[in-house]
């Protein structure tokens, strides 16, 4: 009886040691209190003790690709140079506009965040300007500038001028002033200028005196406009010479004056060349103190030499 009992005493406390264990099934994990997450660790979703959690971070923005190209008239085809573009913030409530991005690029692509933008083209003296709104993904558009452009050359006769000889200077007229506004100065022979649709007046002169010819000129959207202008002048090379033909003085100061005495040119030197609108002129050379006069006339392509002679009255 008493070693019945201790036997069952043994079997109960094996029973009370062994707790949940003997209520799982063979091969199982051990089972977990379901009342919380084991000591120092947090819960899903859930921060540590003693950290703070923020919020999730935003996503990055959807990156939109613009491309962009430049045209003359709608059915031109695109403009290879000279083109400079410019994006912009399109701000509905006025403001100095932002450039976001530039490129000089004939057919550039821009990549911008989604939203409202503002194109701008610059070619020559022409601008243009477009809005365009992107979504995320890949758009184009294309910009027509209303432009044209001249070419301008000088001949005298029918001899062409060389280039190097020539500069040009381009106005818009205003009222009756053909000269109301300069456009551009400076301009070389066969260098082409591009301008907005209109009519201009051109300068062009020939030298560094008064060999000067002006002309009318439309520019028409779309067309290069070639010009020639002829000049009536010709070149002369200024001497002092003790009789016809002889060798020149050196050191000798020439002064170009017009019949009602305005100088037109002074240049110092043995035989100095000068361009002169036809026409006629006094030339006055001073060498050693003492002056002489001679009277002549510049006749249009007319190449010569101007002597004045070096005799005592």
């Amino acid at each position: 009886m008493t070693r019945a009992r201790r036997r069952f005493g043994k079997t109960l406390a094996l029973a009370l040691a062994a707790g949940p264990a003997l209520a799982q099934a063979p091969g199982e994990p051990p089972a977990f209190p379901q009342s919380g997450a084991p000591h120092g660790t947090a819960s899903q979703g859930v921060a540590p003790l003693g950290v703070t959690q923020g919020p999730p971070p935003a996503p990055a923005p959807a990156e939109a690709s613009l491309s962009l190209r430049a045209v003359l008239t709608s059915e031109a085809k695109p403009l290879r140079g000279g083109l400079t573009w410019r994006i912009y913030e399109d701000r509905p409530e006025g403001g100095k506009p932002v450039v976001l991005a530039r490129s000089e690029d004939a057919q550039p692509t821009f990549r911008l965040p989604p939203g409202s933008y503002l194109a701008n083209v610059t070619y020559g003296f022409v601008s243009t300007s477009k809005r365009v709104t992107l979504n995320s993904g890949v758009a184009s558009d294309q910009l027509t500038v209303n432009a044209g452009a001249l070419r301008l050359s000088g001949a005298v006769g029918e001899a062409k001028i060389p280039g190097g000889q020539l500069a040009f200077a381009v106005f818009v007229p205003i009222g009756n002033n053909p000269e109301g506004r300069l456009v551009r100065d400076g301009v070389k022979a066969g260098e082409v200028v591009r301008l907005p649709e209109g009519t201009y007046h051109v300068v062009s002169t020939w030298g560094d005196s008064n060999a000067i010819q002006r002309a009318d000129l439309k520019v028409e959207n779309g067309r290069l406009t070639d010009a020639t202008l002829n000049h009536r002048a010709a070149t002369v090379t200024l001497k002092l010479v003790a009789a016809p033909g002889t060798e020149a003085f050196a050191g000798t100061a020439f002064s170009v004056l017009t019949p009602g005495g305005d100088t037109i040119r002074e240049a110092i030197g043995a035989f100095p060349q000068v361009t002169l609108a036809e026409g006629e002129y006094q030339l006055i050379a001073r060498h050693d103190g003492k002056v002489y006069t001679q009277d002549f006339k510049v006749e249009s392509g007319v190449d010569r030499d101007i002597e004045a002679i070096a005799k005592d009255p």
